[in-house]
């Protein structure tokens, strides 16, 4: 029987390594509260993404949710956003008391369409959330100009572009925040984690203080915060995988590459866009499948190749403007190119360990079984 591949995997350090890095915890019993893996790693982090500040947090969502929060704006305002990303993007929106406006994407790299963005500015308009996908960057450009133009803030959800640059900036340097998930699936993880981006200081102290449950000294607290620290064992592996995360790239690089090389001559088969000026991360390998023209839909074919042990995921899918906690509050009639992609869009297997020689058996199941 042939073996399972799994449609992600995460990437960890040697073990000994780990070991090695976490081995100074037992001495200090410094687990958590910004201790010095917490520094440590927020200092290597900024340097290495080429960003001003930077924020951790105990994941991907709360760096979204509570950058959001700071920004203080008012309840029932509007934030433009994509219903083309994953859940946490449109949940950390509505839990702010905020209404996301669902912008429609461009058909080739599926992030949102700038040229349709004005349309949907009101006098409720605070925010406009981009979401980079698949590692495709965002039109910078043209959203800054819109934003500037309106005077709205402009806040990246940017969790599939870890280490991804544009025109030689660091992808955390757009708009006025970006958000990064550590997630355990990412091309960069600490198990569970994540961090804010930002250029304006005066988010610093109001990020620590939301995430620290506003405690500013052992008798004092000045404002009314949670609790979003990373802790020192995450810290730690995020140290571990920072030192190894270019040559995971790499080795993500030669997957793609494979696939490319195999898919690229299969009518009925749309492959990820390359952007120009973009220093890639190689995070998803979305495959988006014509029926008409290959001959089978992409549940179909995510069927065939589960029966061989293949997983892979519909991601994005369903539509975030589409799920039942929203039901009656949005029509995906109105985002009709989202829609499209989400109905047959299927994301195939990607990891830095993934051998070339399971890429093509993947690739001879896709041209040959399907």
């Amino acid at each position: 029987m042939d073996k399972k591949i799994l449609v992600t995997q995460s990437t960890i350090p040697p073990m000994d390594e780990y070991i090695r890095e976490i081995e100074s915890l037992w001495e200090t019993k410094w687990l958590t509260n910004m201790g010095s893996k917490h520094v440590q790693l927020q200092q290597e982090l900024a340097a290495y993404l080429g960003v001003e500040n930077i924020e951790l947090m105990v994941n991907g969502h709360m760096s979204i949710e509570l950058g959001i929060q700071v920004c203080g704006f008012e309840r029932g305002s509007e934030v433009i956003t994509t219903p083309f990303t994953f859940t946490s993007t449109t949940h950390a929106i509505v839990r702010n008391g905020l209404k996301p406006v669902f912008c429609d994407v461009k058909p080739d790299d599926y992030t949102i369409d700038p040229e349709k963005i004005e349309a949907l500015i009101s006098d409720k308009t605070v925010a406009i959330m981009p979401v980079h996908v698949y590692g495709n960057i965002c039109d910078v450009e043209a959203i800054d100009s819109i934003a500037r133009k309106h005077g709205l803030k402009v806040l990246y959800d940017a969790a599939h572009t870890f280490g991804e640059t544009y025109k030689g900036k660091g992808v955390g340097n757009f708009g006025d925040m970006s958000f990064f998930s550590f997630h355990a699936t990412k091309v960069f993880n600490t198990i569970e984690g994540g961090a804010v981006c930002f250029h304006d200081e005066k988010y610093k102290q109001s990020l620590y203080d939301i995430k620290n449950f506003g405690i500013h000294g052992p008798e004092e607290v000045k404002a009314v915060g949670g609790n979003a620290k990373m802790n020192e064992f995450c810290a730690s592996m995020g140290l571990c995988n920072l030192r190894h995360v270019d040559e995971a790239i790499e080795k993500r690089k030669k997957v793609v590459e494979r696939y490319r090389e195999k898919l690229s001559v299969i009518d009925g088969i749309k492959l990820n866009v390359v952007q120009d000026g973009v220093k890639q991360n190689y995070a998803y390998f979305p495959v988006v499948f014509d029926p008409e023209v290959y001959g089978k839909n992409r549940d179909e074919v995510q069927e065939i190749l589960a029966g061989y042990g293949i997983g892979s995921r519909k991601y994005f899918y369903p539509l975030t403007n589409s799920y039942d906690c929203y039901e009656w509050k949005f029509d995906t009639a109105e985002t009709p190119i989202a829609k499209s992609i989400s109905d047959n869009v299927l994301c195939l297997p990607l990891y830095a360990d993934l051998s070339l020689e399971d890429v093509d058996r993947i690739c001879r199941i896709i041209t040959e079984k399907c």
